[in-house]
């Protein structure tokens, strides 16, 4: 049996775990990290903590392998990580400096750390939510995406949220033919060694 059901506070180690093994462009990324909490310090632990009204898990017999988060007015959001997320991180892990094309992965998230991603205000003006999916591989191919998307942007449209946006990599395209099919536009792509898609949809 598969459950959606709301995140809660105790599930926080089950998004840094997930994100670790599909960040690798949906693939385990376990062997490319030193420290395995990076990447969830970056793309997930905040949601939980900060965000957790419109966080959702997937549980099963084997218990959570699956999550949707993501606030729904993004600016709000990276005020308050950059007032509460982001100091203590940034007092564990130095900046990392020296030619970029040479950090290692570890590195570049303690970068992010640091200097984190902002979402320009063209974006944001029309697509004011955003988000961030992934399934283990047991849960993948069962229509558990399309159940979670449905029912975050029904919170996030409850919530003011008159579009929001997701951003995946080229080197994903099991991901970018999903969103394609569930109805996301491209907005734009971004990156230079490795490019990314933004993708886009309306709330009604």
């Amino acid at each position: 049996m598969v459950d959606i059901r709301p995140y809660r506070a105790r599930d926080l180690d089950e998004l840094y775990d997930i994100c670790l093994k599909t960040g690798d462009s949906g693939a385990d990324a376990t062997h490319l990290y030193r420290d395995p909490d990076l990447l969830g310090y970056v793309y997930a632990g905040a949601y939980g903590v900060l965000s957790p009204g419109t966080a959702l898990v997937v549980e099963d017999g084997e218990g959570v392998g699956g999550y949707i988060v993501g606030p729904a007015d993004t600016h709000a959001f990276e005020k308050r990580c950059e007032a509460e997320w982001w100091p203590p991180l940034r007092a564990r892990y130095a900046d990392p400096s020296g030619d970029p094309k040479s950090w290692s992965r570890d590195e570049r998230m303690a970068h992010l750390i640091h200097h984190p991603e902002r979402t320009p205000r063209r974006i944001n003006e029309i697509y004011p939510a955003h988000l961030h999916i992934n399934l283990l591989p047991h849960l993948q191919g069962r229509g558990l995406g399309k159940r979670l998307i449905d029912l975050w942007l029904e919170r996030a449209g409850a919530l003011g949220a008159h579009g929001a946006c997701l951003g995946t990599g080229e080197s994903n395209p099991r991901a970018v033919r999903f969103y394609r099919a569930y109805g996301f536009s491209e907005v734009e792509r971004f990156g230079d060694a490795q490019k990314g898609i933004l993708f886009g949809i309306a709330l009604p």
